[in-house]
């Protein structure tokens, strides 16, 4: 039986207040972890599907120390921040000894989802990651490909599954599909979780991203793909987030029970709650 969870709510969502450690027993009886970040509020904005499918997960645990300092600044600190690059190395320690739980990686370029299989192995002592598999670009829009993957992580046996799409493709991925499973109990969204575990790409120091500073750490390291989210994308954040704080703030899906994700776009299946 689950615990009851706090929640702090910063703009239109609400973050689950638990600790590392409070989440790891929770996921013993299974469930979806999304951990929203700067970007994800920015996104659940202006994302009408997005913003459904956050609010029907289990699990949403602050992946960002700017949303730390946020819940401080509204006056309702969240207690610590849980990356899915924290989470996931994580889970593996706490159930290391659990034969119940095997994982199946889904995500990053070829070959990488592997190398990041044999590394956790590795690491954890035993086979926790039982298979793994990087899809083709564009893979949510090929639905041939995706029900080759849902057979491939059927077959496997895997009670887990940690899917690293990046966002907002891994979330919208889940919903669609994670009821078509028949062995998985607790889906893990994870980003570039799977490439810091192989290897294939540096994660920010510790202190960097505990100081909050860890968007401008992956800007240095990825320019290019990441200076425009950063530095022109997400800066509206603060303009909500001062709203909020004056009361000002006003949640743009406030009748969204209203609005329906059509089959084209979103398979109207629920998350379990």
């Amino acid at each position: 039986m689950k615990m009851l969870e706090s929640q702090v709510h910063i703009l239109n969502l609400p973050i689950h207040n638990l600790s590392m450690t409070e989440l790891l027993i929770q996921l013993r009886f299974g469930g979806t972890v999304f951990t929203p970040n700067v970007d994800h509020l920015v996104q659940l904005q202006s994302d009408s599907d997005f913003y459904r499918i956050y609010q029907s997960v289990d699990y949403r645990m602050c992946d960002s120390q700017i949303l730390m300092y946020a819940s401080r600044f509204l006056g309702h600190p969240i207690r610590e921040k849980i990356s899915g690059s924290d989470l996931f190395p994580a889970f593996c320690d706490f159930y290391k000894e659990d034969e119940s739980i095997k994982i199946f990686l889904l995500g990053s370029s070829e070959g990488i989802a592997q190398q990041a299989q044999l590394v956790i192995n590795e690491r954890i002592g035993r086979k926790i990651v039982i298979a793994s598999h990087s899809p083709s670009y564009g893979v949510e829009k090929n639905e041939a490909e995706c029900r080759q993957i849902i057979d491939l992580i059927d077959q496997s046996g895997a009670t887990v599954l940690a899917i690293g799409l990046g966002t907002p493709k891994q979330e919208k991925w889940l919903f669609k599909y994670k009821h078509l499973f028949k062995n998985i109990e607790i889906f893990l969204a994870i980003g570039a979780t799977i490439d810091f575990e192989a290897g294939h790409r540096q994660r920010s120091p510790k202190w960097v991203s505990e100081a909050g500073l860890e968007w401008l750490f992956r800007i240095i390291y990825e320019p290019r793909r990441l200076w425009k989210r950063y530095l022109v994308k997400d800066i509206v954040f603060f303009h909500y987030l001062i709203k909020q704080k004056l009361n000002l703030y006003q949640d743009p899906f406030t009748s969204v029970d209203s609005l329906q994700i059509t089959p084209d776009k979103q398979h109207s299946h629920s998350i379990r709650g």
